[in-house]
């Protein structure tokens, strides 16, 4: 499959969650079979290029994406979490939201110091997760220096910002607009 063929296979669904936003829903890619088997492919070949030693996706649709591309590479899978999820002590960073904070956290002893960890989820819009991820992960002395996301919104900044970082971006597709 293309890109644009991949493209054609994310929903978007008017005024979710709330008017004026055009959500980009990414169950109709992950529920086509050959569609999402693409997406991997394709986002493999970009984390390939890192010479990884390890995937990090975040809570929740990341762990789809992060897994199976770690899968393809024979890759380990770093889960990063909500508060709360992981049963050991954690390392965990807080981070801002539109209105108010959320945390992240991962199991210090997933990461090894000096490994090169590539960040893979579903969506880049703002950037606040992501970079908390960064963050959060070089913490735990991880190198972090790309990601690679199934959608990019341009229009909202978030993969400027990773670059910003220090962290090069890669996206199989992008959608204008909020």
């Amino acid at each position: 499959m293309t890109r644009d063929e991949l493209k054609a296979l994310v929903r978007t669904v008017p005024d979710f969650p709330e008017p004026g936003i055009q959500f980009r829903d990414i169950t109709t890619l992950i529920g086509h079979g050959a569609g999402l088997s693409a997406a991997i492919g394709f986002m493999a070949e970009h984390v390939r290029a890192a010479d990884a030693s390890a995937i990090a996706g975040m809570e929740a649709r990341g762990f789809i994406f992060g897994a199976a591309v770690a899968v393809d590479l024979s890759l380990g899978f770093v889960p990063v979490r909500k508060p709360g999820k992981l049963p050991v002590a954690t390392l965990g960073v807080d981070y801002a939201l539109e209105y108010g904070t959320d945390r992240l956290e991962i199991d210090p002893g997933a990461i090894g110091k000096g490994k090169r960890v590539v960040i893979v989820d579903d969506l880049i819009a703002t950037g606040g997760t992501a970079l908390a991820t960064v963050e959060l992960l070089r913490n735990a002395g991880a190198i972090v220096d790309r990601a690679v996301f199934a959608i990019d919104l341009p229009d909202l900044d978030g993969a400027a910002k990773l670059r910003q970082a220090g962290v090069e971006v890669d996206a199989l597709m992008a959608f204008d607009g909020d």
